[in-house]
């Protein structure tokens, strides 16, 4: 069993309202949002754009549900723009992360994605990096990762993602071994590494001594298939739902949790399961996930 004191449980708010299609759950509000992630058992929660960015009245909503702020998203564009624009956006978002009291930062290398496109396949067009990139992209992340940690306490993990330049796993051995250890660390997602075809208890096995956030993902086969055959973008899978909450798709956790568990894992397992609320009640869904982590871990 994972260690109740160590292993925190958070839940995305893109269950709820989709910031890249934001027609899927616009009828969601933030306070609908976190009183039903606290409803369902869930104590941590990642930023969606319907977050205040208000400090005080953020955390007073939060507080009042026993719910905290455990990370949020930050867009990279270390091989395509200047170092300094990322960096002075990147220590404006860490800023607010840590006077939340958030640990970690998850960043993902967002030059040249094809995620937010809606006529783009996914399985195709992606961009590969040439060495410059490389050099520029694991430099400019070991100088962020020192920045959030020396300065505000915060880790750097990174975010492997479908449709951007770090997406299998010979990419993520790359980023991860021409990257400081002190300074980036590892968001591992088990649905993206399914998604791309790649064996997500492989990659917790790898590198589980330098995985600081994990987002419980599972995929629905069937559909990714659909999204491959069809030449379907990113987005358009979300929609024809690709994805889902763990134990509901083809994801083995059990392995998971014991390399997890087995390696004295600390921090926030986080669900991030995007999906049309229409068709996925968001609370209903939260409650299913719980229980699942419930039954696997203890938890």
């Amino acid at each position: 069993m994972l260690n109740k004191e160590k292993v925190k449980l958070g839940i995305a708010p893109i269950a709820w309202t989709n910031d890249d299609l934001p027609d899927l759950g616009k009828e969601n509000t933030f306070e609908q949002c976190v009183s039903e992630m606290a409803l369902a058992g869930f104590t941590g929660s990642e930023v969606g754009n319907k977050y205040p960015r208000d400090i005080e009245v953020l955390k007073k909503a939060l507080d009042l549900r026993g719910v905290e702020i455990c990370n949020a998203w930050f867009s990279t564009f270390l091989i395509s723009k200047p170092y300094e624009e990322t960096e002075e956006g990147f220590e404006k978002h860490v800023a607010f992360l840590a006077a939340m009291g958030a640990k970690v930062v998850g960043v993902s290398e967002q030059s040249y994605s094809t995620q937010g496109f809606q006529d783009q396949p996914v399985f195709e067009g992606k961009h590969e990096m040439d060495d410059r990139e490389w050099g520029l992209l694991c430099e400019g992340l070991n100088r962020l990762g020192k920045l959030s940690k020396e300065k505000y306490g915060v880790a750097l993990t990174f975010h492997h993602h479908m449709g951007t330049v770090v997406q299998s796993a010979a990419e993520v051995e790359r980023m991860m071994g021409n990257t400081d250890p002190e300074y980036v660390s590892l968001l591992f997602d088990s649905g993206h590494f399914a998604y791309c075809g790649e064996n997500p208890v492989a990659m917790v096995e790898k590198y589980v001594g330098r995985i600081k956030h994990v987002h419980l993902k599972d995929i629905r086969p069937e559909i990714v298939k659909k999204v491959r055959e069809e030449n379907m973008s990113f987005l358009a899978g979300v929609r024809a739902g690709a994805f889902t909450i763990p134990g509901d798709g083809c994801v083995d956790f059990d392995p998971i949790f014991k390399v997890l568990e087995e390696a004295s894992y600390e921090g926030y397992m986080v669900v991030e399961a995007e999906q049309d609320p229409a068709k996925a009640n968001p609370l209903e869904y939260a409650i299913r996930a719980r229980k699942f982590i419930a039954e696997k871990t203890g938890l």
